[in-house]
């Protein structure tokens, strides 16, 4: 729906464009919701139109408690009462609550009083915006004005265009008009400005301000990227640089260790076993400190065992003097009791 709605609007503005390409489409929009929210006497029927529905919904409340009580009531005594009696409680209980749900209905239904309320409400002011848009449109040659708060779509909407303010007070004069109780009060409301006269020439220069506006912008946005990207250029060239530099630096770490493992090969044979021996040495020394390690290792373990060895025989033998001693103490009760 919106789709189609979006289309037409296109179709619209491009043909309104061909046909008043001389003069320039003039387009407006309003907010509805906005104009109902600072219209007074909107509100204040509003607000009534909202205690009214609090009080349906209380008695709807209470009524449904009744019901459920009822419920309870019938629940707890029904060991009481005989067949007969608990089917007609019951139809009468779901009779009320037919009732009770009907009267919602009644009252919060699509088709209820608060929605045909609510449409009663809205129409009277709903006429007069549509009156005070028409009147503006023919005063301000206006070619669209659209409804934010409706169905179209409005992906971006600029302030200068929002008229909602100039109806909403052409309503205010008009209400005015209308509550005025002498002819004073009547020619105060009739001089006040409401519309205001087109100015071509103003427009113009604001129009070309927009324009200004928006093509500075646009350079220092595109300023702003150009910088970025010679950032950027200048961040990809100093990672190179410190690329190439590690790779070099570990060119020079191999050349010394290659330089390192020649020298080392060089070495005579009778150096070659005295390292070999010491290593033989140090291999024996390293393998003695392991064992001694492990039989320290094992001498730990076997302590803790034994200690926990004593500790559970310690246990067992305060279970049996206690045992013995209950025994004991028994045997004395029994010999007292036979004597």
């Amino acid at each position: 729906m919106q789709k189609n709605v979006l289309f037409l609007l296109t179709l619209v503005v491009m043909l309104s464009v061909s046909v008043h390409a001389q003069r320039g489409v003039r387009i407006a929009y309003i907010d509805t919701e906005y104009i109902l929210e600072n219209v007074p006497e909107y509100q204040e029927a509003m607000s009534q139109l909202d205690d009214k529905a609090q009080k349906w919904k209380n008695e709807i409340q209470a009524k449904l408690s009744e019901i459920a009580q009822k419920r309870k009531d019938l629940s707890n005594e029904k060991v009481l009462l005989t067949n007969e009696l608990i089917e007609e409680r019951e139809e009468d209980i779901t009779f009320e609550e037919k009732e009770i749900l009907d009267y919602q209905q009644k009252r919060f239904g699509p088709n209820g009083d608060l929605v045909i309320q609510q449409k009663q409400l809205m129409q009277p002011i709903q006429d007069q915006i549509f009156a005070a848009v028409q009147d503006m449109a023919a005063s301000r040659k206006y070619d669209f004005i659209f409804d934010k708060s409706a169905d179209v779509v409005m992906l971006y909407s600029a302030e200068r265009f929002d008229i909602s303010e100039q109806v909403l007070r052409a309503i205010t004069r008009s209400s005015k008009r209308r509550q005025a109780q002498n002819k004073a009060q009547r020619k105060a409301a009739e001089e006040e400005e409401t519309v205001p006269e087109i100015n071509e020439e103003q427009e113009a220069r604001e129009a070309a301000l927009e324009e200004k506006k928006a093509a500075r912008e646009s350079a220092v946005e595109k300023r702003r990227q150009e910088i970025l990207a010679a950032r950027e250029a200048k961040k990809k060239e100093a990672e190179a640089k410190r690329q190439k530099i590690l790779e070099e630096r570990e060119k020079a770490k191999q050349a010394k260790l290659e330089a390192r493992n020649k020298a080392a090969a060089g070495k005579t044979e009778n150096e070659a076993t005295k390292e070999d021996n010491a290593s033989k040495s140090e291999e024996t020394e390293t393998k003695t400190r392991e064992q001694l390690i492990e039989e320290n290792r094992k001498k730990k373990l076997a302590d803790r065992e034994a200690r926990k060895k004593a500790l559970e025989e310690k246990k067992k033998k305060i279970l049996e003097d206690r045992k013995k001693a209950l025994e004991d103490k028994k045997k004395a009760r029994d010999s007292i009791n036979n004597n």
